[in-house]
C-alpha cells in the first residue's frame, strides 16, 4: 500500500523543465558574484552620498546593501511561475459565444488527463495496469471507505470486503492476466462510486 492520498491523485503539476545549471567558477564563484556585486554597490553609494555631501557608516551602508540583495534573492526564488505564453488570444467575458474551450487548461481537464494518459498506456499491457492503475484504483477505494464508513481495506478487510462487494475485492486483491476491457473498468467504477 503506498502513501499516496487521494488529493495527490487528483491534483496537477505542470512539469517544469529543469533549470540549466551553469557552473562558472563552481563555488567561489557562487560566493564571490554576490560579494562583487555588494562591493560595487557600496562604492557607488559612498561616491554618490559624497558627491551630495552626506555621510554613512560604512558598517551600515553595507549591512543595508547585503540585507538587499538577500531580499531580492528570496523573493526571487519565491515568485510563481510566469503565466505560459500562448499565441491565442484569451477572450474576455464579453467575447465569450458559449462554446466550451477546450484548448484551455483547467483542473477538470488536468485530473482526466491525469488518468487518461495512465489508462491509454496500460491498455495493452497487464504489468503496467498491475503497476500504475491498480493502486490508484486501490487508493481510491480505500479513501472512499474512509471518508464515508471510517475504514480502509488494511484496517478492517472483513467490512471492507462487504462494503466493497465480491467483483469489486476480486478485482482489488487478485491481479488479473490482462487488464481490463474498458467496459468492465466502467463497471468497476461504478461500484467504486456506490460505496
Amino acid at each position: 500500500m503506498s502513501s499516496t492520498s487521494i488529493d495527490d491523485l487528483l491534483s496537477f503539476e505542470e512539469e517544469r523543465p529543469a533549470p540549466v545549471e551553469r557552473s562558472r567558477g563552481g563555488r567561489a564563484g557562487r560566493v564571490l558574484r554576490p560579494l562583487a556585486g555588494v562591493g560595487a554597490v557600496v562604492v557607488v553609494l559612498v561616491a554618490a552620498l559624497r558627491a551630495v555631501g552626506l555621510q554613512v557608516s560604512l558598517p551600515v551602508l553595507v549591512a543595508g546593501v547585503v540585507a538587499l540583495f538577500l531580499v531580492r534573492r528570496v523573493v526571487a526564488a519565491l515568485a510563481p511561475p510566469p503565466p505560459p505564453r500562448s499565441g491565442r488570444r484569451v477572450p474576455a467575458a464579453a467575447d465569450d459565444d458559449g462554446t466550451w474551450n477546450w484548448g484551455a487548461r483547467d483542473a477538470l481537464r488536468a485530473a482526466i488527463n491525469g488518468w487518461e494518459r495512465p489508462l491509454d498506456w496500460a491498455a495493452r499491457d497487464r504489468k503496467r495496469f498491475a503497476e500504475r492503475i491498480l493502486p490508484r484504483i486501490g487508493e481510491l477505494a480505500d479513501e472512499r471507505l474512509r471518508q464515508r464508513h471510517g475504514l480502509t481495506r488494511e484496517s478492517d478487510p472483513e467490512r471492507a470486503r462487504a462494503l466493497l462487494g465480491e467483483r469489486l475485492w476480486t478485482f482489488l486483491s487478485t491481479p488479473s492476466r490482462r487488464p481490463p476491457s474498458p467496459r468492465d473498468l466502467a463497471a468497476i467504477v461504478a461500484e467504486l462510486e456506490k460505496i
